[in-house]
């Protein structure tokens, strides 16, 4: 795919990057922190696009051929957002709630040059199987899953044996939509 446009994906995470690099699309990284704050009242569905254009609207310039990738990623179980855990705690109890159950990963993505934007948000359905206690705990101590959005990267171990059924793009729930953001950059 060729672009009219200089790429800048904005997130400091090598998982991001990785994924982008993956669609064989050059890109430059920048990084604008944002504090990560939605109103309480937004449906949890609504809160990673929410984000990812507030990430977006943390640059306020870009030049006339620069189209900036800002997206941003959670975990909902019953309508409750599963967040970066804590603690070791905190990340066992997020991975017991998930653990034989189904909850969805939502990923917002917002496209946004000089003069247009556009955001999307894409969700894909996990399910765990019920999980022992020791797998729990051997997760946790050998992989400290701390950094990810409900306390577990699908990449690593235990989705490998824990997750039984996806619905939807697995790229999404690594934190980045690669089908339907490549699909949206084509149509940009």
């Amino acid at each position: 795919m060729s672009s009219n446009y200089q790429l800048i994906l904005a997130s400091k995470s090598p998982r991001r990057q990785e994924l982008l690099k993956l669609l064989d699309l050059n890109f430059e990284v920048r990084v604008k922190s944002i504090e990560e704050s939605f109103p309480e009242a937004m449906p949890a569905i609504e809160v990673a696009e929410y984000l990812a254009n507030q990430k977006s609207d943390a640059f306020e310039h870009l030049g006339d051929k620069e189209l900036l990738i800002t997206s941003d990623t959670v975990v909902i179980h019953k309508d409750h957002i599963l967040g970066k855990a804590k603690d070791r705690a905190e990340a066992f109890e997020m991975l017991n709630l998930l653990s034989g159950n189904t909850h969805k990963v939502a990923t917002g993505v917002c496209l946004r040059t000089k003069n247009k934007r556009h955001s999307f948000t894409e969700v894909t359905s996990v399910t765990f199987d019920q999980l022992k206690e020791v797998e729990i705990d051997y997760y946790l101590d050998t992989y400290k899953p701390f950094d990810k959005a409900g306390a577990y990267g699908i990449q690593e171990w235990i989705g490998m044996i824990g997750i039984s059924k996806i619905e939807g793009d697995y790229y999404n729930v690594m934190g980045l939509p690669l089908n339907r953001l490549y699909k949206s950059l084509k149509d940009f």
